[in-house]
């Protein structure tokens, strides 16, 4: 019976064991993650302080997190990747605490910047340890079960957020924070121990960031991580909640209920979509996503009602699920499985997307046109789609020798037909 179980398992687990226990990871991060970020705003303004201060303890994680960044590939390559994961898990955890038992705004506002590095550590500590652990021909795949991690665990933390509440208004954050010690742990004790005789031989393949950064696919990934930063991480929930409320009437709860459809939506996406990546290849996903995510910016400021909006919104999931698969995917067959530091920058072009992108819709909204606003996330999705176009066709070959110092990242695809 039980053979006959791991049997039936190994045929439906498409994804190497370490991703699996990535995915894990990226649930409870996720889910503590929503728990806070509803309730962040109230408890920063009990310390009675303006608007503005309450938007810069909400924007100090992500700034943090930016410039901590570049750091992040060399911290990686030092402690190595499971252990940074590890470290910036704990680190996380350790600035919610500190978070919930604020008795000043400036140590609030203080611990939300510490949060900011821990994330920064984890975010491309984890990215680097999913593109070394999943071969090229499942990296699509790969990046959408990591991504479905995250996805559900976002939907499934606010409602948890809003039971806690009634608890205490801090309750939350140490909610976060045990969420976290789960995950740090997880990490530690299920992922794969680094074989050193394996990474050395690896670590001499690095490839240098010029290289890198000279490569159509990941130079197209970039991009279209900026414009994915830029419109579904700010843009979308800056304006949209604005949208719904001033345009269309409605009550303000029902964007979140807009948000909820559309992030099952893109949820399911993600497994076809992977394997759409893995089998066809990066560049087509890339460029019908860019051109769909651009056409849904484009349509979204236009809608006549709210229930035209939630479709619109559904199919900027699925836009969202090739763009949040294909570039990662792109991303390791570019700088091959040691990549943390075209991770970290790749990482840094969404949060760049998300602290710019509110600001200049929301300036443009105000000055111009809420229309405007959209049309300018609208054109970096299709600058995304346009520098795609430049990648090379087809997928990686699983059977092409990892690239060397002395050799150029490898172009050799493979026809499609070969992988099955």
């Amino acid at each position: 019976m039980t053979v006959g179980l791991k049997a039936w398992v190994r045929r439906r687990v498409t994804v190497p064991r370490d991703v699996i226990v990535l995915g894990i990871i990226a649930f409870c991060v996720a889910v503590g993650f929503g728990v806070v970020v509803p309730v962040l705003p109230v408890f920063a303004k009990s310390f009675e302080v303006t608007n503005f201060q309450v938007a810069m303890v909400v924007s100090a994680f992500a700034f943090l997190r930016l410039l901590t960044s570049p750091l992040c590939g060399r911290i990686s390559d030092w402690l190595g990747e499971r252990a940074t994961l590890a470290v910036g898990i704990f680190i996380v955890a350790a600035s919610s605490v500190v978070a919930g038992l604020s008795t000043s705004y400036l140590m609030l506002l203080l611990s939300r910047g510490l949060g900011g590095i821990g994330s920064a550590m984890f975010t491309v500590s984890a990215m680097t340890l999913l593109l070394k652990s999943a071969p090229p021909a499942m990296r699509g795949r790969a990046a959408g079960f990591f991504q479905s991690g995250f996805l559900i665990g976002g939907m499934t933390g606010p409602a948890i957020g809003g039971l806690l509440t009634h608890i205490a208004l801090t309750a939350p954050f140490f909610f976060y924070a045990a969420t976290l010690a789960v995950a740090g742990t997880v990490g530690l004790l299920l992922l794969s121990r680094p074989d050193r005789s394996v990474d050395t031989k690896s670590h001499a393949a690095v490839l240098p960031m010029r290289t890198v950064a000279a490569d159509p696919r990941y130079q197209a990934a970039v991009v279209s991580n900026l414009a994915q930063g830029w419109n579904n991480f700010g843009v979308r929930n800056a304006l949209i909640p604005i949208l719904v409320v001033e345009s269309l009437h409605r009550n303000p709860a029902e964007t979140g209920y807009a948000f909820a459809i559309a992030a099952i939506v893109q949820t399911l996406a993600l497994g076809p979509v992977g394997k759409f990546v893995d089998s066809v290849g990066r560049k087509p996903a890339m460029i019908s996503g860019g051109i769909l995510g651009a056409l849904v910016m484009l349509a979204v400021p236009l809608v006549p009602n709210f229930w035209l909006l939630v479709v619109v919104l559904c199919l900027g999931g699925v836009a969202a699920a090739a763009l949040g698969t294909a570039p990662a995917a792109s991303v390791g067959d570019a700088a091959g499985a040691r990549s943390g530091t075209p991770v970290a920058v790749f990482s840094m072009a969404s949060d760049l997307g998300a602290i710019v992108g509110p600001l200049v819709a929301g300036l443009l909204a105000d000055t111009v046109s809420m229309t405007v606003g959209f049309a300018v996330g609208a054109a970096l999705f299709a600058l995304g789609a346009l520098v795609s176009v430049r990648m090379p066709s087809g997928v990686p070959n699983a059977k092409s020798p990892a690239p060397t110092p002395t050799e150029p990242p490898t172009t050799q695809l493979a026809n499609p037909e070969d992988l099955k």
